[in-house]
């Protein structure tokens, strides 16, 4: 056995051969204060994987004595450091409303009850494996499971760089992949005849989300000064948090960025600008300074495609699905992917974080599947030998 580690036997349990199953105490000194640091761990791995991160911890001045604050206690604190700003994302950019919000629903609603009672020192990662594999027994969707540990993820690394504790239980969870939901998306025929089944006041609005690719928020907090005409951008520098009741910076660093006006969407904004007299302010608000409120923009949008659909049926003609604004921004990506747009360009659009999200959520409708790669590959070859012949 390792120096440093003592093997822990029941009381009931035999000396030769072990009929129990032993913990492993795993312990380091700590010269500053003069005691011992100690931690005990189900398996020997563990014990030995966390005494070497402890040693080179304290070899670096960055490791404390454990104290009796709890994962609760620790993540009240870090909520609420984290809704003053004080406690920041890895970015260094203080945390959006909405992600507080949900990393405190996750947290309350499946960890906390579970393990909040524990030492944050003596959480394992085998207690939070054993927890999310719990979630997933009772079908709890992966994105649930996923979206609760995150917040655990957050105060860890915290405690770790703190010098609080020397290993991350979040590292090497083993956490189901997200299912992967596909997202209503519609025809550029389809998009065409759910813009004009709306009411005149809303038709600008819808066709920001399909000809745009804005987010929700983004449309809400977009302003007249955010729309270049002559530049044929709209800069998305803002976004509306509802349940806050406040504007906030876009979703992520890229959120921040510059989409290009298409000839369509050009006609609806001018002629919502000119129906609303003014060149200020917000674009879609009730007002010029109050965002629109989204339920109501929905129940006027289902009134009006659910007429729609009452007309086409009496001409025995298929109903069009009703869309969301969330799914008219899918709608954009699947129409910018069709015109031929890349890929990297795309990213920019949406405001993703990382090409690997684009590529997840868009990859299925780009181009690239067996027959249509052979095909790219024919074309291409057969376009360079007739530039061969040529020469």
């Amino acid at each position: 056995m390792s120096t440093g580690i003592v093997v822990r036997h029941a009381r009931t349990c035999a000396t030769e051969p072990c009929t129990c199953k032993p913990s492993y105490r795993a312990e380091v000194y700590d010269r500053r204060s003069g005691k011992k640091i100690r931690k005990t761990f189900h398996n020997f791995t563990e014990a030995k994987g966390w005494r070497h991160d402890a040693a080179s911890a304290l070899s670096k001045g960055t490791l404390s004595q454990p104290t009796k604050t709890t994962l609760r206690d620790t993540a009240e604190v870090w909520l609420d450091g984290a809704g003053a700003g004080t406690i920041r994302a890895k970015t260094g950019h203080s945390y959006k409303p909405s992600v507080i919000r949900s990393y405190d629903q996750g947290l309350r609603d499946h960890v906390l009850p579970k393990l909040g009672y524990m030492k944050l020192h003596e959480l394992h990662r085998r207690d939070l494996q054993e927890l999310a594999d719990e979630m997933l027994s009772r079908g709890l969707d992966p994105s649930t499971i996923r979206n609760a540990i995150a917040p655990v993820r957050c105060i860890y690394r915290r405690a770790v760089s703190r010098g609080e504790i020397a290993v991350n239980p979040t590292s090497g969870l083993e956490l189901a992949a997200p299912q992967g939901v596909r997202d209503r998306i519609a025809s550029p025929q389809e998009a065409a005849e759910l813009i004009e089944a709306l009411v005149e006041r809303d038709r600008a609005l819808w066709a920001t989300a399909f000809y745009s690719g804005l987010r929700a928020g983004e449309i809400q907090g977009l302003r007249w000064e955010d729309v270049d005409f002559s530049g044929g951008v709209i800069r998305v520098e803002r976004a509306y948090d509802p349940k806050a009741g406040e504007f906030v910076e876009p979703k992520s660093k890229k959120g921040r960025r510059s989409v290009p006006i298409p000839a369509i969407l050009r006609g609806f904004l001018l002629e919502h600008q000119m129906r609303q007299g003014r060149r200020d302010g917000l674009v879609f608000g009730r007002d010029a300074e109050h965002p629109f409120t989204g339920s109501n923009v929905w129940r006027r949008a289902h009134t009006a495609w659910k007429r729609m659909n009452a007309k086409r049926a009496k001409n025995e003609l298929e109903p069009i699905e009703p869309i969301s604004l969330h799914e008219a921004r899918h709608t954009f990506a699947s129409l910018m992917i069709a015109a031929g747009v890349n890929a990297k360009a795309l990213l920019t659009y949406m405001g993703h974080s990382s090409i690997t999200i684009t590529y997840d959520r868009y990859g299925h409708l780009m181009p690239g599947n067996e027959e249509e790669a052979a095909g790219l590959l024919d074309a291409y070859l057969v376009g360079q030998a007739r530039a061969s012949e040529g020469q």
